[in-house]
């Protein structure tokens, strides 16, 4: 895979219209929830942060993959949540405090994490030898222009003009929907001749990742005696990731310029559709029998 119009311009634009989505349905009382949910929010930061990457690590010890998807497969367990992992939340009908809570905090943090540990994922995959030096501030520096700046815009439309925002709502996310299938699906043209073999090469472990996670975070959830709403957050938020970011990282020219990184985080958007689907399905049908 090359760099091109679709990864060095539509990705940032398209990344920035998702976040300014996501700021629009932001408050700052979601931040105050830290205080409200310290311990579904620790335990949430804990699965994403912590278990998802150890989950991957270890998983690549078991599935023998090339350097750079093996770099890619850790890159995109380094990353946030997002836009999507709210969605699924919403119509698993989990917490959704909890879920945007998550998401911003992991957002924020992974702007300082992302560069540092996908760097010794370089390291030790790669090797010094063949190792591409990531510009700490550089990464710094975009991710902040392609998420944080846009979702503090969105904040402050809905601060300022709430009724305005709120009708943006739903066209942001549609159009945010869109941008996400116009990004995997180029992708997907662009190494039309090569997308079999990757996906046989990585959709195995990117499969597995997915459930194991989902499964992961919300038995950790359920054993720390968190109720079924936060428990479903919990574990939509560590098991679907921001993979137009990871994309978008790996496929920069001032970040990591690999597009075959890309790859693992392409096959992954096709499959946490499907597994997001079905945990949506059991989540939110327990959810009614709850109810009942």
């Amino acid at each position: 895979m090359e760099a091109s119009i679709l990864t060095e311009i539509f990705l940032p634009i398209a990344l920035g219209v998702i976040m300014l989505g996501m700021g629009l349905s932001l408050t700052m009382d979601d931040f105050k929830r830290i205080a409200l949910f310290p311990k579904a929010t620790i335990i949430g930061l804990t699965c994403q942060l912590i278990v998802l990457p150890a989950v991957a690590f270890g998983m690549l010890k078991l599935i023998n993959l090339p350097p750079e998807l093996a770099v890619g497969v850790m890159l995109l367990a380094f990353c946030p949540g997002g836009a999507t992992s709210n969605l699924l939340s919403n119509l698993a009908r989990a917490d959704i405090a909890l879920s945007i809570t998550l998401t911003a905090i992991s957002s924020m943090v992974t702007v300082f994490t992302i560069p540092y540990f996908v760097n010794l994922s370089m390291e030790h995959f790669i090797g010094e030898g063949k190792f591409v030096e990531l510009p700490f501030l550089q990464a710094m520096l975009q991710i902040l222009v392609v998420t944080i700046i846009p979702v503090s815009i969105g904040m402050i439309l809905k601060s300022k003009y709430p009724n305005t925002a709120q009708r943006f709502v739903k066209p942001v996310k549609i159009a945010s929907a869109i941008f996400i299938v116009i990004l995997i699906f180029g992708v997907i043209i662009k190494e039309r001749n090569n997308i079999a073999g990757y996906f046989a090469q990585v959709g195995t472990i990117t499969f597995m990742i997915n459930i194991l996670i989902l499964a992961i975070g919300f038995g950790i959830a359920r054993m720390f005696n968190l109720n079924h709403a936060q428990s479903s957050a919990i574990s939509i938020e560590s098991g679907i990731q921001n993979g137009t970011l990871a994309i978008a990282i790996a496929t920069s020219t001032l970040l990591l310029n690999n597009t075959e990184m890309a790859i693992p985080a392409a096959v992954y958007s096709l499959i946490m559709f499907g597994t997001g689907g079905l945990a949506v399905f059991i989540m939110g049908r327990k959810t009614e029998e709850k109810k009942v």
